[in-house]
């Protein structure tokens, strides 16, 4: 990860400072980093939603019939073996 130095210095202090402070500054300190690493997250746009959302329902229905399938298979097995 690029960090320029005016970030890192700030960082570095803020952290010295939380290291050296209390219970509550570690707290702080968390939230802040927390905040930050969800200012950078980038969302999907709809289009990319809806692409996702529909690749998931489709996987999610194939393994849902191999599983079927298997499970008919087995019923089969068994019923035969022990008839």
């Amino acid at each position: 990860m690029i960090v320029s130095t005016s970030t890192a210095s700030k960082r570095g202090s803020a952290e010295g400072k939380a290291a050296s402070g209390g219970f509550f500054a570690k707290i702080i300190l968390f939230i802040r980093q927390v905040i930050d690493e969800l200012r950078k997250v980038v969302r999907p746009t709809r289009d990319e939603l809806v692409n996702y959302t529909l690749a998931l329902i489709v996987f999610l229905a194939l393994i849902m019939a191999f599983v079927v399938g298997l499970d008919q298979l087995i019923v089969r097995l068994i019923s035969w073996v022990f008839g």
